[in-house]
């Protein structure tokens, strides 16, 4: 492997940080984005501090606050911030990519079509980023869960070029390439929709909210939508859970298939029962959550495409009235969503 390739990170949270770490420990050539000065003194003088799946270890890593911040041009970029910050970022981020840069959007939601607008579709990747990993503090992250990530070209063919990024990822976890990225972002985007915005409602974790009939009717009903949309698009989506889960099997009509599904969930909610939404999270940081790009995404396509997405709706306005303050975090949200089948 050509540990020669210049390599930026965006972001030192729970993705980011671990990301630029892992790299650097396998000796990449990586420099670090981290937003906040103080932030970015630390990590570049006494290293941040990585555990977890990918080992226990402190890593000093060259390391700017803002993306103007860097020097010279970069083979690979590697986006991990939030996804309302892309635009800025890619933006900021044009002097210091060559003509055959690639540019990976490493997002929640599907943002690539934003980054695309900046960069060019040539030089923007999609990633599915399948493992876990939390920010305990500034300057301290964890790789909580395995995985992998999938990546794959925009809007166009592949080439050669991901040959050698996944190379570079499988230092982190096993990395696959897929020909049709958008199907496998929407894939996950399902699920995100389902357990982080169920989560950011109600404020109950995983497992107690999976107890629930009515919150597992929302899930269910989520996906339909989520379905009734993808085929609106003429899109495959692609099984999720690393192959456990396919969307249409899940809704297929059938002898106890209504059982089945509510079954499957309550396995679900078992296996992840201490699991917290992310966005609940966010809400209790006092930040904004990214129900927009779940939810919403399914919400606004539905109207491109003339599918219906009413309990995707309800749930996309109740986050963001939670995020106004106009509303409690509480299960009693629940009660007012008309799932209108």
């Amino acid at each position: 492997m050509d540990n020669s390739k210049r390599i930026c990170v965006i972001g030192a949270g729970a993705i980011g940080g671990v990301v630029a770490a892992v790299l650097t420990r396998e000796g990449h050539n990586v420099q670090l984005v981290t937003k906040y000065p103080e932030l970015a003194e630390t990590i570049s003088n006494k290293g941040i501090k990585v555990g977890g799946n990918c080992g226990d270890f402190t890593i000093q890593i060259p390391s700017v606050a803002l993306p103007g911040d860097l020097d010279g041009v970069f083979d690979y970029v590697l986006i991990a911030t939030m996804a309302e910050a892309l635009q800025s970022v890619a933006t900021a981020l044009l002097p210091f990519i060559k003509e055959n840069s690639k540019v990976v959007s490493m997002q929640n939601g599907i943002c690539e079509d934003i980054l695309a607008g900046v960069v060019g579709e040539e030089r923007t990747v999609g990633c599915v980023v399948g493992w876990g990993g939390t920010m305990h503090e500034p300057g301290k992250v964890e790789m909580t869960s395995d995985g992998e990530f999938i990546i794959g070209n925009w809007n166009r063919e592949g080439d050669n070029d991901l040959k050698e990024l996944a190379g570079i990822l499988e230092h982190i976890v096993s990395t696959r390439i897929s020909e049709h990225i958008l199907s496998e972002l929407y894939s996950k985007l399902i699920i995100n929709s389902c357990i982080s915005t169920l989560g950011a409602v109600c404020g109950l974790y995983l497992g107690e909210m999976l107890a629930r009939k009515n919150v597992r009717n929302l899930f269910i009903e989520i996906i339909r939508e989520a379905i009734r949309v993808a085929d609106a698009m003429e899109l495959k989506v692609a099984i999720a859970a690393g192959g456990k889960l396919n969307y249409y099997k899940f809704l297929a009509p059938g002898l106890m298939s209504g059982f089945k599904r509510h079954l499957t969930i309550r396995v679900i909610g078992l296996k992840y029962r201490k699991l917290k939404s992310s966005s609940l999270q966010s809400l209790e940081r006092g930040k904004k959550t990214e129900v927009d790009n779940y939810n919403g995404y399914i919400s606004a396509k539905g109207r491109e495409f003339g599918a219906a997405t009413p309990v995707n709706d309800q749930l996309n306005r109740i986050v963001s009235e939670i995020e106004k303050g106009e509303r409690k975090i509480s299960p009693d949200n629940f009660r007012e969503i008309n799932q209108g089948n």
